[in-house]
């Protein structure tokens, strides 16, 4: 087909049709209406003229913007007022829900996070490339700390560093398999903390990873090991009770 774009409000080039006809308005999706008509009083000149109008609420539309002025700025949709995440929760109570659970089955642990293996979480053989369980470990250990009402988002003069980490694979997971993540804390010394995790398959209770780590709280300034304050011992000790060692 010969011819032009099409812009609202004028005629564009003649379209030549060859040996097609067509016959009254048509309308496009962009909500403008096309009439046709041949040119030079016959069919024979397979000469189409298409001029596009806009239709009525378009040119509404078009007429409320220029009272408003050319460059008046329209309302964004971030600009409204966002529903909470949680219906007729506030966003403190929303970031108080866990992801986890309290649970004596399966000993000496006494915590557990869920979480899914997602498509991005699997290599090319199909499984859960290794070095993505220590994101499944990082959000166990978070949402432990969330539980006990340890979980502080303010960044101190004070954090936790990775020191050790010893992961054994025992079993691959596979995209979307829900993994119960394990976790407690095994030791409190006087400057680290030691983690054990487990990682099972809900499915059929298969146990596929266990890793230890150890993290040391160190002073940010100086980058050195800082002693660990005994409200915050006493809190894990407190919720461990005689299976954690110090």
């Amino acid at each position: 087909m010969a011819g032009g774009f099409l812009h609202a409000g004028r005629a564009v080039r003649s379209v030549d049709l060859g040996a097609h006809e067509s016959h009254g308005p048509q309308r496009l999706h962009a909500g403008r209406r096309v009439e046709a008509g041949f040119r030079g009083g016959g069919h024979s000149s397979s000469q189409l003229q298409l001029r596009v109008r806009p239709l009525c609420g378009h040119r509404r539309r078009c007429a409320r913007l220029r009272r408003g002025g050319r460059h008046r700025r329209l309302p964004l949709p971030a600009e409204s007022r966002e529903p909470p995440a949680v219906p007729g929760q506030s966003p403190r109570a929303v970031s108080a829900l866990e992801l986890g659970r309290p649970t004596d089955r399966k000993r000496p642990f006494k915590y557990s996070a869920l979480t899914r293996v997602g498509f991005s979480d699997t290599d090319a053989q199909g499984i859960v490339y290794y070095g993505r369980y220590l994101p499944y470990f990082d959000s166990a250990r978070v949402e432990y700390h969330r539980h006990l009402g340890m979980l502080e988002t303010a960044r101190g003069e004070q954090e936790f560093v990775m020191r050790a980490n010893t992961i054994e694979y025992l079993a691959p997971a596979r995209f979307d398999d829900l993994v119960e993540v394990f976790i407690r804390v095994s030791r409190i010394g006087r400057t680290s903390v030691t983690y054990d995790f487990a990682a099972y398959r809900v499915e059929d209770d298969l146990l596929m990873v266990t890793a230890n780590q150890t993290l040391v709280l160190v002073d940010l300034d100086e980058r050195r090991p800082y002693a660990i304050p005994e409200h915050y011992a006493g809190q894990i000790a407190a919720f461990e009770g005689d299976d954690l060692g110090r």
